[in-house]
């Protein structure tokens, strides 16, 4: 594999596929990311146990960080628009420290959720032909393995080629959705739905909740499923316009999971209703995933396609994982935050070739090394998604405040969008940070116990503690010192993108 070498004074930026992604395909590859199918059904059983009929209020309110943090993202961008994102966002604001911290949360984020969705994929797929597999089971790694390596292929192949594919998974998983909720309604009407309940506004109100150990841990396990938007701010080099479709294309996402989310949720409730037996949504037996226990009542013969939306949600967000991961760490080798070799780009398929292999490599070593040693660690690595989620967030969120604080007086809009937004979105996921740690700390919280507390808890706040170790490792070697005396990547580097939108360079799938 022969591969391209960056250079800081290049003027063509990292030397990624520019010009490649329009509004509609950041905002698909936004979508995919975070697997909205599958995200639903092994979430809303969760929360609905956790706050009942509030449910549909509860996704509502876990929107409003999201988008606080979305606006810092987009005004990030617009001032940087570098692949690097938080990592670059952070070291400019903060210093190389806190930024280099940041761009490993999102790294260890993007391993985590890989061997989830892989596994979870394959699980799925034996289901799906009439087999009912152990986790661990071998047959479960192969082709989780396969998953993984198929889609880091298609990653390294091109962003053109992925977006295709995207568009054509994600139409079917909202096709899938589409075809979920007509057939709601339809049992419904024709009173084909024994469990039933009507619509009550009572669902939307914000001060419904009666418990607030239920009430935050459902905004928590909300919080996990629109993960994955920022997807798009990661690609901003390759869109047509670096500054703005991005920015654009994040909002755009939230806003259409948003709607999504309440959407089906409030048609799971009217058809399933609330009961904890049966095919009720309270049912602890199929909180794991409430369209398995749904499918044959709601669709008859054609429950299967159900199952094949969640194979195919979790199969396109394997990928789209992959794309932020590795551009975050081509920017941290461009900044020699990491060695030299991770910003590497492909000659011709213009993708950051070595970061995109590595992401895939130590995905699959990370997954069938924990699937062997135990599952249920690898369960709770997974329920500790949201602590790297919440962390490199906030540092974003945080970030955006100080790095525009000249700014802040000069209109109401950077007064807002720049400053109190973002900083209400770092503070409340500084918060989710916080209180998911407490919680997780409980012994009882997740799957295994290690060190006499929660696995969870040591899995997750350990992950992020093995960056803090990485990163010391990293400073002794002597390409690191530019990056850590603040010289490689400051406030005052310039901006790795080419100057003029027009003059693209097109990878070998790009044409016009």
């Amino acid at each position: 594999m022969s591969t391209t070498p960056i250079h800081l004074e290049r003027p063509d930026g990292k030397g990624l596929a520019a010009g490649t992604l329009g509004l509609w395909g950041s905002t698909v590859i936004g979508l995919a990311s975070t697997a909205p199918v599958y995200s639903l059904v092994a979430s809303l059983g969760w929360v609905v146990i956790a706050v009942g009929a509030q449910a549909p209020i509860a996704f509502v309110i876990a929107f409003v960080p999201m988008l606080l943090i979305a606006f810092a993202y987009r005004e990030l961008n617009n001032a940087v628009p570098d692949c690097g994102t938080t990592f670059t966002w952070a070291t400019k604001a903060f210093g190389p420290w806190v930024g280099w911290m940041g761009g490993w949360g999102v790294a260890v984020a993007g391993m985590v959720v890989l061997a989830n969705l892989a596994q979870i994929a394959s699980v799925y797929l034996w289901s799906l032909i009439g087999f009912d597999f152990e986790n661990n089971d071998w047959r479960i790694i192969v082709v989780a393995v396969l998953f993984i390596a198929s889609m880091t292929w298609v990653s390294w192949r091109g962003v053109e080629i992925g977006e295709r594919i995207q568009n054509i998974l994600l139409g079917v998983q909202y096709l899938a959705l589409v075809v979920f909720i007509v057939a709601v309604f339809w049992q419904i009407l024709s009173g084909n739905a024994p469990d039933a309940i009507d619509f009550s506004w009572e669902w939307l109100n914000p001060f419904g909740f009666t418990d607030w150990s239920g009430f935050t841990e459902a905004i928590l396990l909300a919080l996990f499923i629109y993960w994955g938007w920022d997807t798009c701010l990661a690609l901003n080099e390759e869109t047509k316009d670096p500054k703005r479709i991005p920015g654009r294309a994040a909002v755009l996402t939230c806003v259409i999971l948003l709607f999504t989310y309440v959407s089906v949720t409030i048609a799971a409730m009217m058809y399933a209703g609330l009961g904890e037996t049966g095919t009720g949504l309270g049912n602890e037996e199929h909180a794991d995933d409430f369209f398995l226990a749904i499918k044959d009542g709601l669709l008859g013969p054609f429950g299967w396609v159900l199952v094949v939306a969640v194979i195919i949600s979790a199969v396109s967000s394997t990928q789209t994982t992959i794309l932020p991961t590795a551009r975050g760490t081509l920017a941290m080798g461009v900044y020699r935050a990491l060695p030299a070799k991770f910003k590497d780009v492909h000659p011709e398929y213009k993708t950051p070739s070595f970061s995109t292999i590595i992401m895939g490599i130590v995905a699959v070593v990370y997954y069938v090394t924990m699937t062997l040693i135990s599952d249920n660690i690898l369960q709770d690595s997974i329920l500790s998604l949201g602590l790297a989620i919440a962390f490199y967030y906030a540092i974003t969120g945080f970030a955006c405040v100080w790095y525009f604080r000249k700014d802040l007086g000069r209109s109401t809009r950077d007064l807002f969008f720049k400053g109190i937004f973002p900083l209400l979105g770092g503070l409340l996921l500084t918060a989710a940070f916080v209180q998911s740690a407490i919680d997780m700390w409980d012994v009882d919280y997740g799957y295994s116990e290690l060190l006499g507390i929660g696995g969870t808890f040591v899995v997750g706040i350990g992950s992020l503690a093995i960056g803090l170790v990485l990163m010391f490792l990293w400073f002794v070697f002597p390409r690191s010192k530019r990056f850590f005396r603040g010289e490689s990547l400051n406030r005052d580097t310039e901006v790795m993108v080419p100057d003029e939108p027009g003059d693209f360079i097109r990878s070998i799938d790009g044409g016009i």
